[in-house]
């Protein structure tokens, strides 16, 4: 029998919708702490949120390419279980928190960097091959597969082509796109370990949906 499908709603920004969440039996929450996401959260409320969240309920804090310190400052305020990587962050700096991280990995055409260079902190280079990013972090827990081009932002709506047959040798998680209406296609699809989904429960940015919510899950388990 196949394990049941992990849920992430991410771009939480109320304490209302993490419970809201955690009623619905969704597994994490996404915290977005990089400042230029319209769904970012101030390190305070994000410690609000995590400390209303129920046991077992994980808590996810998002960065992109954020300065070290002020992660530093944000991990510590806020204990997250989990860290998410969705700029060009080397490996070593993803690592020197102490804490298991998600890397996501841009499926959309554009510029990544090529596993040595993403090492050592270098520059990017023409390279559209998403095996590149997943050699340049062999330290990740799970790898996040996001629709948008590598240097955009996540939580932008936009899916990839579920068929790409991504080979991570750990769990792969699916976003970008993500609805109600297509979930269940995605699953059947890709089969990841997790879906993540935040625009796709909004009614507007940061403001999730309880019906839209409620629905996302029922098709996730619609295929479990």
């Amino acid at each position: 029998m196949r394990a049941r499908t992990r849920i992430k709603f991410c771009g939480i920004t109320r304490v209302e919708d993490a419970l809201a969440a955690a009623d619905l039996g969704v597994d994490a929450i996404g915290l977005v702490l990089t400042r230029r996401s319209p769904r970012c959260v101030a390190i305070e409320r994000a410690r609000a949120i995590r400390r209303a969240l129920p046991p077992f309920l994980a808590a996810v804090t998002l960065f992109m390419d954020d300065e070290i310190a002020f992660v530093a400052e944000a991990v510590s305020a806020i204990a997250p279980d989990l860290l998410q990587f969705h700029g060009s962050e080397p490996a070593a700096d993803c690592v020197r928190y102490g804490r298991p991280y998600l890397k996501a990995v841009p499926m959309a055409s554009g510029k990544i960097a090529s596993p040595a260079k993403a090492m050592a902190g270098g520059t990017t280079q023409a390279n559209d091959d998403w095996r590149a990013v997943i050699a340049a972090h062999p330290g990740a827990a799970a790898f996040l597969l996001d629709g948008h081009a590598a240097g955009e932002q996540g939580g932008s709506g936009n899916r990839f082509d579920w068929s790409i047959e991504v080979r991570a040798g750990k769990p792969v998680v699916l976003a970008g796109g993500l609805t109600e209406a297509n979930v269940a296609e995605a699953i059947r699809i890709a089969r990841p370990y997790a879906v993540d989904v935040s625009s796709g429960i909004e009614s507007a940015p940061g403001v999730k949906d309880p019906e839209k919510m409620r629905r996302f899950v029922a098709a996730v388990r619609s295929c479990d």
